[in-house]
């Protein structure tokens, strides 16, 4: 069972390793390289979870758009909907979109 999907417990895994694992020989390795929040409005109903993920990922295995099983050591395994959004000499970058109604204000 992973860890809440939350802005809060994806920024202490900031700069750590993900892995996807699909039918390759290696599982794809992804870098979580920013957690950027967004505020809401006043008049929204209800406070609303709002942030997007940005991952690394190798230059060589580009990723298509769509969801992709991910596993990391502390936060576990879940499914996450990724979009390329840039191509570097370094990698591809993806982005991940989170927008919810949050049930436990604590977090």
């Amino acid at each position: 069972m992973p860890t809440n999907l939350t802005e809060r417990e994806f920024s202490k895994h900031l700069h750590t390793k993900f892995l996807i694992k699909l039918d390759t020989p290696e599982p794809i390795e992804l870098e979580l390289t920013e957690v950027k929040g967004y505020q809401g409005t006043p008049d929204e109903p209800g406070e609303m979870e709002r942030f997007s993920l940005f991952f690394e990922g190798p230059v060589d295995a580009p990723l298509p758009q769509q969801s992709y099983p991910l596993e990391h050591n502390q936060m576990g395994a879940f499914d996450i909907f990724l979009v390329p959004v840039g191509r570097a000499s370094s990698g591809f970058r993806y982005e991940a979109v989170f927008n919810y109604f949050k049930t436990d204000t604590s977090t």
